[in-house]
């Protein structure tokens, strides 16, 4: 699998030994935004402190490029709990800027 690109806003999540690319394609928020519901209120908690782990881990799930069929969504929720929320920052950073900017 290839490293994340910056320039497309792309970020790495760790789920086990594999490193996975996350990228905020229009597709994958707005199927993130169809289970979370408005975007924008997501970043609005994420700045309060109050973005829960299972949004966390959906927004990841849905912004998983080339998702290999044997990962699960169970799987990147326990990656986020097993690698720590400092450990998923930077990523969730890179998304939200994301969102908030655009390409």
């Amino acid at each position: 699998m290839s490293a994340a690109n910056g320039l497309r806003g792309e970020a790495e999540l760790r789920v086990g030994e594999a490193v996975h690319v996350l990228r905020p394609s229009f597709a994958a928020l707005v199927a993130a935004e169809a289970e979370l519901g408005p975007l924008f209120a997501l970043v609005e908690r994420a700045a309060e402190g109050r973005l829960g782990l299972g949004e966390l881990a959906t927004l990841f799930w849905h912004c998983l490029r080339d998702r290999p069929t044997a990962l699960t969504r169970e799987a990147v929720g326990e990656a986020v709990v097993a690698g720590g929320l400092a450990a998923v920052t930077p990523a969730l950073r890179v998304l939200l800027g994301q969102i908030l900017q655009g390409r």
